[in-house]
């Protein structure tokens, strides 16, 4: 009799190449957690539970059991989970995707050391996505003063919603690093978090949300190039030698509805270089302190580029974007075009992350259990980006054309040191289109309007003829 089952001997095989014992251990003792004893829940143990937990959906642990073989108590394994400080878990999944992206770098390349073609970058570049979403905790104490509730919401009678703010390799999907925090606070005032993470010379791409002057700047420092769909609130002229705000003059006449950028010179049509101009501190909402703000450049030189949509399916129909990719040989306008394309893909991995593995609501009750389990899930929804990679590979497509779907039910499934088979490819279906309406109708059941425990169960009626 075998002491684990083939779906926990297949999570060791794909967790230990590239978040090995000895790292998880040193995460552990790196983040406080440095002595335990030697049990059945120790901490390499506890992760690869966690991980085959979220890949069955955030599974029960009377079925997490029985899918592990392995005998342990609810109470033992909640203890263990809690003894896994989140900042561990947090190191675990940059260290496991930093091993997996260079490993399926290799592969996605055929096993070249190096090709001015890599196909795992995006015109040299390592890319990568940044979006925020939100997710649902139970309604406890603890959670309810980490995530405040909206002003619409009542206490007792709603769940707290946490936003969670996502980094994501561009080309193979994996996850960098998610960071949770309140509802209240903007995603631009955290995504400073995902600095540290970039090197020079990388490209994040991203909506209109992190498009400010103050986040280019602060990438722009670091040597990160950057693309952004350009603010609603921004005016964009292209006519070249045209007039532009001066803050000299304040809100004077013949001021209004100038851009606030100096033109430098035309690329071509719908796409210039532009001195954006540092704007003025505002208190209310700044995401930066004062002296931070203070610190950056007065002048930005960035690139706008306007280009049609005419694919159908697509609501917008013209596309304003800014970038730091000054060069318009190495980069011409349709390339900037694709680049910005990509950023869509950002959505399918929170899709995928929310309803295939089970995120779009937690299961902890406190804000560390959260933050354990939203890395969990990240853990999880790497081993499978893996599989796609190597799956595209294989059969010649590109990890975006994979089914996410086909390849999770395969890592489920497989035995440990079974050979990857062929995998869905979802064909390219240009101009398909879907209205946004759904047919299902929820059930008119009532909504709770005060806590439970205000509720109280009717008397029975007797009825006549009875006893």
């Amino acid at each position: 009799m075998v002491s684990v089952s083939r779906a926990l001997a297949r999570i060791k095989e794909d967790l230990d190449p590239h978040l090995p014992p000895d790292a998880v251990e040193a995460a552990c003792r790196a983040a406080g957690h440095a002595r335990w004893r030697e049990r059945v829940l120790g901490p390499v143990a506890t992760v690869h539970l966690l991980v085959l937990q979220m890949l069955h959906g955030n599974a029960a642990i009377t079925e997490l059991r029985r899918l592990a073989k392995v005998a342990f108590s609810p109470a033992a394994y909640c203890a263990a989970r809690a003894r896994l400080p989140a900042a561990a878990l947090q190191a675990m999944l940059r260290d496991g995707a930093a091993s997996l992206a260079a490993a399926l770098a290799g592969t996605l390349r055929g096993g070249e050391s190096s090709s001015s073609s890599d196909p795992s970058r995006w015109r040299g570049h390592r890319a990568f996505l940044v979006d925020g979403s939100a997710t649902v905790v139970p309604d406890a104490p603890a959670l309810r003063e980490a995530y405040p509730l909206t002003a619409g919401q009542k206490p007792g009678c709603s769940l707290p919603v946490p936003r969670v703010l996502g980094l994501f390799d561009a080309v193979s999907g994996l996850v960098v690093e998610l960071v949770a925090f309140s509802l209240f606070v903007h995603e631009r005032a955290r995504v400073a978090l995902l600095h540290p993470l970039l090197a020079a010379g990388d490209l994040v791409v991203g909506d209109r949300g992190f498009c400010s002057y103050a986040h280019v700047a602060l990438l722009s420092a670091r040597g990160v190039l950057a693309c952004f769909r350009m603010h609603r609130t921004q005016i964009v002229s292209f006519r070249p030698h045209r007039k532009h705000y001066d803050r000299r003059k304040g809100h004077g006449r013949g001021q209004s509805g100038l851009p606030r950028s100096k033109w430098v010179r035309r690329l071509g049509k719908g796409d210039q270089v532009v001195r954006w101009l540092r704007p003025a501190f505002d208190k209310g909402g700044a995401t930066l302190a004062r002296a931070q703000y203070d610190a950056l450049p007065d002048e930005l030189e960035v690139r706008e580029v306007r280009y049609a949509v005419a694919e159908k399916g697509y609501r917008t129909r013209v596309v304003t974007v800014v970038t730091t990719l000054l060069d318009a040989e190495r980069y011409p306008k349709a390339a900037v075009a694709e680049l910005y394309g990509i950023r869509w893909r950002v959505e399918t991995h929170f899709a995928e992350l929310k309803s295939r593995l089970g995120m779009d609501r937690l299961k902890c009750r406190t804000p560390d259990g959260a933050l354990r389990e939203l890395a969990a899930y990240c853990l999880a929804y790497n081993l499978v980006r893996a599989v796609i990679a190597r799956a595209a590979a294989r059969q010649g497509t590109t990890p975006d054309r994979v089914s996410f779907a086909d390849a999770l039910r395969w890592l489920r499934n497989a035995d440990a040191g079974e050979e990857l088979a062929d995998l869905v490819v979802n064909p390219e279906r240009p101009g398909r289109f879907h209205p946004r309406v759904v047919k299902r109708v929820d059930r008119p059941y009532p909504k709770m309007t005060r806590p439970r425990h205000k509720y109280k169960p009717r008397p029975a009626v007797k009825r006549k003829g009875l006893k």
